[in-house]
């Protein structure tokens, strides 16, 4: 498959890397170094275990000349999703399926402005990394990627799911792939939003006390917020025990929205946190919880 991965970030590099493996894949960066890097040097993936190995997919910062892609994946902070995708309509035939595996919600509506319902993916991974330098990531956590159709769907997805799998990324197309995204959801709106205000690693949501019971808090309000909106239906304890698992299996992992806070940067608060609020919102349903940490985020982000 021709694939392009817009972002060359934690997440975009380990796909990318990843996927490299049978297909031919261009990361795409509007960060020149990295892309220089990348392609002096490849991409280097460092697993929990302490082992690397190498990939060598390709780099540019400008796509004009590659033609339409199989596939192109957003992997781009949400706030650049609109404008990454504007700059690079030329990848998007009208066969080519457009995915994205962002965190938060929302990003469906805006991958809709560039091609139809059947060629639009939407998706949820449980793999999380962060960036060590160009060119470099640690594979943080692992664990399954499902991926399901705005529109019909069908043979192509399975064939898309059936090349991450042979690629090490394991994939299955889910017919309830928004029940699967509110799950995410409620793990970076409820642990990962903590590890940027806290500046801690996810392990320590779960291992200090005080940490835990507010992400209890946290993951109690958004199940509230997603059964309200219908349509699927969540369990308190069994979604606490979801998040509480992900913060043990990934202990030692530092979440993009911690790097980001940490590196003076703007984050994607407002498509995880801020997508519970907006819900909330729109239902005319309390989220007091969620408001503060917005709220919280916001003012990190403006610190001098």
């Amino acid at each position: 498959m021709k694939i392009s991965i817009l972002g060359a970030g934690a997440m975009g590099m380990l796909f990318g890397a990843y996927l490299s493996r049978r297909n031919q894949v261009w990361l795409v960066d509007v960060d020149e170094g990295r892309v220089n890097r990348i392609r002096s040097d490849g991409v280097s993936v460092r697993e929990k275990d302490g082992s690397e190995e190498h990939f060598f997919p390709q780099a540019v910062t400008d796509t004009a000349a590659l033609g339409e892609m199989d596939l192109v994946i957003v992997f781009v902070k949400s706030m650049y999703t609109l404008s990454a995708l504007e700059s690079n309509r030329r990848l998007l035939g009208k066969d080519t399926y457009l995915m994205t595996l962002q965190n938060g919600a929302g990003h469906e509506e805006k991958l809709l402005r560039f091609t139809d319902p059947d060629h639009v993916v939407i998706g949820t991974t449980q793999h999380n990394a962060s960036v060590l330098g160009d060119g470099y990531t640690f594979h943080g956590g692992s664990g399954h990627t499902s991926i399901g159709s705005s529109g019909s769907g069908g043979q192509d997805l399975r064939e898309i799911a059936e090349e991450f799998t042979r690629c090490g990324i394991e994939c299955s197309v889910c017919d309830d792939v928004k029940k699967q995204i509110w799950m995410k959801l409620f793990t970076n709106a409820s642990a990962s939003a903590l590890t940027a205000v806290l500046q801690v690693p996810l392990g320590y949501i779960y291992d200090d006390p005080d940490a835990r019971a507010a992400m209890h808090a946290l993951c109690r309000e958004a199940v509230e917020v997603a059964n309200a909106e219908g349509g699927a239906r969540f369990d308190v304890p069994e979604a606490i025990e979801s998040v509480e698992n992900v913060c043990k299996g990934s202990g030692g992992g530092y979440t993009s929205i911690y790097a980001d806070i940490k590196n003076g940067r703007r984050t994607e608060v407002d498509s995880i946190s801020g997508a519970v609020v907006d819900t909330a919102k729109r239902l005319g349903v309390s989220a007091p919880c969620h408001e503060m940490i917005v709220r919280l985020i916001h003012a990190m982000e403006r610190r001098p």
